[in-house]
């Protein structure tokens, strides 16, 4: 299996992140890194597209969801079946939005391997023959060494994931009235998910190499992006529907 990892995904992004510091001026690792990230993220965006689409999706069920809950609070086999009718006539699979993650979770796993071993002379062994061999990867760039663990660049992905947590947030009034007990608890849960996920990569970041942390933040980055382009795609084509 682990064989078949190497052979799949670790050597091919290793020789494509080498090849990446070859034909930049400088060979920049960070620079590099920062390719290597659009790159696999273009691979992935499919899946990612569709990702988004289904978080935001189960967000804007949330109200019709917390409905049916305190309508069969006390018939649990009628409130799972009106959640499935709910989740079949507006077309969402509640599991949609966690098959693409755990397809990424590989990728994250192969770029983890790449930059805790691939700065060492052995590693470039893995280089493949049509591909420039340098004599050393210099893991110097932007100031500092991404070989080592970087307290800023951690704190950067950190913000980067609020800003991207916060974005799928569902923004809604706060709940008054009697009997509203459980949105106000969803409502919770889902502050503090905006605030645990950003604490969460911040503490992880601390302490993984500084080229890690930098996939991270650009791979965040990219998600704000793709998911600012999504919603303003979204947006028009409700107002759009509005009009008409």
């Amino acid at each position: 299996m682990t064989e078949l990892f190497n052979q799949l995904l670790y050597a091919p992004l290793f020789n494509l992140l080498v090849f990446f510091y070859n034909i930049i001026p400088g060979n920049d690792i960070g620079i590099a890194i920062i390719l290597l990230t659009i790159a696999i993220k273009l691979i992935l965006l499919p899946l990612s597209i569709k990702s988004t689409k289904s978080q935001k999706a189960l967000q804007d069920l949330q109200p019709k969801m917390e409905e049916i809950k305190k309508q069969y609070k006390d018939k649990k086999e009628e409130q799972a079946k009106a959640l499935m009718e709910l989740y079949k006539s507006e077309k969402v699979n509640p599991l949609s939005s966690c098959f693409p993650l755990i397809i990424q979770l590989p990728f994250l796993i192969a770029v983890f391997q790449i930059l805790r071993t691939g700065f060492k002379e052995e590693s470039l062994e893995m280089v493949y023959p049509f591909i420039s061999r340098p004599e050393v990867l210099n893991s110097m760039s932007f100031g500092v060494n991404l070989a080592d663990p970087n307290v800023v660049l951690a704190f950067l992905a950190g913000a980067a994931q609020y800003w991207q947590t916060k974005m799928l947030m569902h923004k809604k009034q706060p709940v008054k009235a009697s009997g509203a007990k459980s949105e106000n608890m969803t409502a919770i849960m889902n502050k503090q998910m905006m605030y645990m996920m950003p604490v969460l990569t911040i503490f992880i970041g601390v302490s993984l190499p500084g080229g890690l942390t930098l996939y991270w933040l650009a791979t965040t980055l990219l998600m704000v992006a793709q998911q600012k382009l999504m919603f303003k795609k979204t947006g028009e084509t409700k107002t759009s529907e509005a009009k008409s």
